[in-house]
C-alpha cells in the first residue's frame, strides 16, 4: 500500500479504520441474519421473501468485502474474529426467532434503517476528506436504501 494514498486522507486514519471496522461487523451480522432468515421464513409470499433475503445477504457480503479492502488499503486490519462482530457492531443483530414473514421483514427494515443512519454518519465524516472511502460508502448506502424500499414493498404486499 502506498503512503500517498494515506496522505490523501485528511482524517484521523486510525479512527476511520475503527469506524469502518464497526460497519464491517454490521455487514457480517446483516449477511448472516438475512441468510438464515431466508432458510427459516414461513408464510404467504415465503418464496418472494426468501429470494429477497438471499439477494440482500449477498449484497451485505459484498459490502463487507468492500469495507475489508478499504480498511487494508488504509493500513488497518479488518476484524478477524467473528466473536467480535456483536461487540463492535453499530446495529443490533436481530435473531430470527420468529419465522413469520412479517416479523422477519420488519427486522430487515429496522436493520436497513440502522445501516442507512450509520452510512450517513460515515459519509459526513469522509466528505471532502477521503474521496475514495466516501465514494465506496455512497455506493453501499445506495444499496441499503434500496433494501429498505424492497422490504417495505414486500411488507405492503403482505398487507
Amino acid at each position: 500500500m502506498g503512503m500517498k494514498s494515506i496522505d490523501l486522507v485528511q482524517l484521523d486514519v486510525p479512527n476511520l479504520i475503527q469506524q469502518l471496522n464497526k460497519a464491517f461487523a454490521d455487514e457480517w451480522l446483516a449477511y448472516y441474519q438475512y441468510w438464515i432468515a431466508a432458510k427459516l421464513v414461513v408464510g404467504q409470499l415465503r418464496n418472494a421473501a426468501a429470494a429477497e433475503l438471499n439477494e440482500h445477504a449477498n449484497d451485505e457480503l459484498k459490502h463487507a468485502a468492500m469495507l475489508a479492502d478499504r480498511i487494508i488499503q488504509l493500513g488497518g486490519v479488518p476484524l478477524t474474529n467473528p466473536k467480535d462482530f456483536g461487540k463492535f457492531a453499530n446495529c443490533a443483530y436481530a435473531e430470527p426467532l420468529d419465522s413469520k414473514i412479517k416479523t422477519i421483514i420488519q427486522q430487515g427494515i429496522e436493520g436497513e434503517r440502522c445501516a442507512i443512519e450509520v452510512y450517513n454518519k460515515l459519509l459526513n465524516l469522509t466528505k471532502d476528506k477521503d474521496f475514495i472511502t466516501y465514494n465506496m460508502l455512497l455506493s453501499i448506502l445506495e444499496d441499503e436504501v434500496e433494501h429498505e424500499l424492497d422490504f417495505m414493498a414486500l411488507l405492503a404486499d403482505l398487507n
